[in-house]
């Protein structure tokens, strides 16, 4: 077996977000708004070019995949732990939607490490799709405020594909990086 190059730029972004994990959580209880905000947008930024970077530049590998995710974790961590602490009163009306959101998250999370003894790293569309829509809520609710029709598209969308992870880790037998979706993983499965 050929042994992964994980030296490349797309790691290397990747391993940016989760060594800022410490800096930006301390921007965070630090009352440091601002700065979170800048800190998230750059890790957001890495996130969408680490992973076309990996796609043009053929540097796809199982380590980068699991590096991806864990970062992809620690940003979200950081996103929902900032609006909690800059952002609750906003919020609070909409608070159960978003615990389920967070509930089914943690639900596929505990799942993988239980089936797979590892983070989760499908990449499905749904789940790049939805993390866009997530992406764009953060800077909507930090630039302009709270939007309740996008807000709900946005959480709805990433229950769905929660829930399509969930569908895809209970069908799988070893987890496999970048899955397209459930119809795909369903029609390999009659092959």
């Amino acid at each position: 077996m050929q042994k992964e190059k994980i030296f490349n730029i797309p790691n290397l972004l990747s391993f940016y977000r989760v060594v800022s994990f410490p800096l930006v959580l301390w921007f965070i209880f630090g009352g440091m708004e601002t700065l979170f905000v800048l800190f998230v947008i750059i890790n957001l930024i890495t996130d969408a070019l680490d992973g076309f970077l990996a796609r043009r530049l053929n540097l796809n590998t199982k380590f980068g995949a699991r590096l991806d995710s864990a970062a992809d974790k620690l940003t979200y961590i950081l996103a929902i732990t900032g609006i909690f602490v800059f952002k609750l009163d906003e919020l609070r009306p909409h608070l159960f939607s978003l615990y389920v959101f967070i509930g089914l998250a943690a639900i596929y999370l505990t799942h993988s490490f239980i089936k797979f003894g590892t983070i989760s790293s499908l990449h499905t569309y749904a789940t790049k799709i939805g993390g866009y829509m997530q992406g764009a809520f953060f800077l909507v609710l930090f630039t302009y405020g709270f939007n309740p029709v996008f807000y709900y598209i946005m959480i709805i969308w990433g229950i769905l594909s929660i829930l399509e992870i969930i569908a895809i880790q209970l069908i799988i037998p070893e987890m496999k990086p970048n899955m397209k979706g459930l119809w795909w993983v369903l029609k390999n499965r009659r092959r």
